[in-house]
């Protein structure tokens, strides 16, 4: 996503750097309605559809496809390679685009997963340039910076979803995950490592923390990888937060270097993509998600205080928001990835919101969804958000935001996304399968036993 994960790793500021360039894509469906009816979705909702899609359609580059994560930002990240994707998808089952349209984004997408450089000669670098298609720094200057489990992680799930619900693209899926070696990006027993990359040096870490961590360890067991390290749930502690036991990350972030915000979104593509269950079966994020839904809901209630606490971004300092319903020892505390505290910055999510009234119905969702279903440009995608001190917009655009929308309103229509079944025996199956085929990449079948104990 705009990263928040690779966002601790580098400059905030220095992402924006380009800002101004405006990347058009190619022309879609008209506006007019779909070719028929959807069932699940009114034609409002199909609406708001379109208005997410016309972000993609103002950001797609019209040579390399790639989509810029930011409005007019010419930058994008593993995770929103994943965005893209889901977005693509989700905009063709809602006949938003047609199936030409469908075919020929999708298949550059494949198409530069297949064939883009890689950080170390391994894996997704953590920024490319959308108009290069080159590696890149935060700051857009060519560079080789190191990856992000987390973000990669993204990807494999929505690379294995698209092969699912569309499996002639399963093969150049397949192509693309058979250059990267997984080795360092994950352990034999499931644990995720990031790197990066300074004056020649590289640095690995733990990455993930509760919530995102399960979720991209999702992706990697949806290609067959024991990611038990990453979906079981680590140590919890609980906070007492309007009298519900809210479950947040125990690990100390003064010893892991990174902050543990409770957010709504991973509960929300956890329960939309994955049903609460990843593909190893691990199911702990169900009941922390229903949890962190209630204590929102409980907080309106009793506050009038319209609650939709997720991160997000600004065009300015510091960025990355986490705006949290726990943190750092405090219930409904908004910092920024500088570690510092922003009370003024707590907003509404448009994407949480979203996500919380197709998730959870009831009389809170249609205030949720009544509280953000003006925030958008009718010719430029869905805002951020709403600011909680005020109401006043957070006009920033961003391919997360517009893709969680589309991936909701296709979960609204369909149910969950993934196919708990599993692939069909395809390429990745078959190469990787093969007895005599070890090639030191590190693949579910080249593997050892975990032999750490649960």
């Amino acid at each position: 996503m705009l990263s928040r994960r690779s966002f601790a790793a580098g400059s905030a500021a220095a992402w924006l750097a380009g800002c101004g360039v405006v990347a058009r894509g190619i022309d879609s469906a008209s506006a007019a309605g779909p070719a028929k009816s959807i069932p699940g979705l009114t034609t409002q909702q199909w609406q708001w559809a379109r208005t997410a899609w016309r972000y993609l359609e103002n950001n797609t580059d019209d040579v390399t496809g790639l989509v810029n994560g930011m409005d007019r930002v010419p930058t994008f990240t593993a995770w929103n390679a994943g965005d893209a994707i889901a977005a693509t998808v989700a905009a063709f089952e809602l006949q938003v685009i047609d199936a030409h349209e469908f075919d020929l984004r999708l298949s550059r997408l494949l198409g530069f997963l297949a064939t883009m450089d890689l950080s170390q000669g391994k894996l997704p670098n953590k920024v490319y340039n959308s108009v290069t298609g080159k590696m890149v720094g935060f700051e857009n200057r060519p560079d080789d910076i190191g990856w992000s489990a987390v973000d990669i992680g993204r990807l494999l799930l929505w690379l294995r979803i698209a092969a699912q619900r569309h499996p002639r693209f399963q093969e150049y899926a397949d192509q693309a995950v058979l250059r990267w070696t997984f080795c360092d990006v994950i352990d034999d027993c499931g644990r995720l490592q990031g790197t990066s990359r300074a004056n020649g040096q590289v640095q690995r870490y733990p990455e993930g923390r509760l919530g995102y961590e399960q979720l991209a360890g999702a992706g990697y067991a949806a290609w067959g990888f024991d990611a038990r390290g990453a979906t079981a749930l680590p140590p919890l502690e609980t906070a007492n937060i309007l009298g519900m036991r809210v479950r947040f990350d125990a690990r100390d972030p003064r010893t892991t270097g990174a902050q543990a915000p409770v957010l709504t979104m991973p509960y929300v593509l956890s329960g939309i993509e994955l049903g609460w269950i990843a593909p190893d079966g691990s199911s702990g994020l169900r009941d922390l998600a229903a949890t962190v839904q209630r204590v929102q809901e409980e907080r309106w209630r009793r506050e009038r205080q319209v609650t939709a606490r997720t991160d997000y971004q600004l065009r300015e300092a510091p960025y990355v928001v986490l705006d949290s319903v726990f943190a750092s020892g405090y219930a409904w505390n908004t910092v920024g990835n500088d570690g510092k505290e922003y009370e003024k910055l707590a907003q509404v999510s448009t994407r949480a919101a979203f996500g919380m009234w197709a998730l959870w119905a009831g009389e809170y969702a249609d205030v949720l969804v009544d509280t953000v279903r003006f925030l958008y440009d009718p010719d430029r995608g869905w805002y951020e958000g709403r600011l909680e001190q005020g109401g006043g917009p957070n006009t920033t655009l961003t391919l997360t935001t517009n893709a969680a929308i589309l991936e909701t309103l296709l979960f609204k229509a369909n149910g969950v996304l993934y196919d708990r079944e599993g692939p069909k025996p395809g390429l990745f199956q078959v190469r990787t399968g093969e007895a005599f085929n070890r090639v030191g990449r590190c693949w579910p079948t080249e593997r050892a036993a975990c032999t750490a104990k649960p």
